[in-house]
C-alpha cells in the first residue's frame, strides 16, 4: 500500500487532460481556503470549485469499493475515517461558498470533464 500514489494518479492526469484541451486553467494539489489544510486534486479558484478525484478503494466506493481481509478492523477503520474526512471537508469548502465535485477514479473521465466543464463556463458566463 505505501507504492500507492498520492497525487498524480492515472485517473487524476487525464481528467487535468481534458479539461486543459477544453481551454480550461487550473491550479493542482492547492488549498482552496484558509485554514483548510486538505488539499484538491483540481482547483478553480475564481470560481470557487474544488475537484477530487476518489480512488474506489481508499475513499469506500459502494460499487467497486472492497474490504480486505487481512487486517479488516485497521482498513474498515481507515476507509471510514477518510470517507468521515471526506464529507467534512465538502462540508466546510460548500459553507465557504465552494463547490465541490467528487469523481471516482473508475468514472469515465470525458463525463466527468464534461459535466465539470459545463459548470465552470456556467460561472465564467455568470448563469
Amino acid at each position: 500500500m505505501k507504492a500507492a500514489r498520492q497525487r498524480d494518479t492515472l485517473p487524476e492526469v487525464r481528467l487535468r487532460s481534458l479539461l486543459h484541451s477544453m481551454g480550461l486553467r487550473y491550479r493542482v494539489h492547492s488549498m482552496p481556503i484558509h485554514g483548510l489544510k486538505r488539499r484538491t486534486d483540481i482547483l478553480f479558484r475564481k470560481e470557487s470549485v474544488a475537484v477530487y478525484v476518489d480512488g474506489c478503494f481508499w475513499h469506500g466506493c459502494p460499487i467497486h469499493g472492497t474490504w480486505p481481509k487481512c487486517n479488516e478492523e485497521f482498513w474498515r477503520t481507515k476507509i471510514e475515517s477518510n470517507r468521515a474526512r471526506d464529507k467534512e471537508t465538502d462540508r466546510r469548502l460548500e459553507a465557504a461558498g465552494w463547490t465541490v465535485f467528487r469523481v471516482w477514479e473508475h468514472e469515465d473521465p470525458r463525463e466527468a470533464a464534461n459535466r465539470i466543464a459545463r459548470y465552470v463556463f456556467s460561472k465564467r458566463a455568470g448563469i
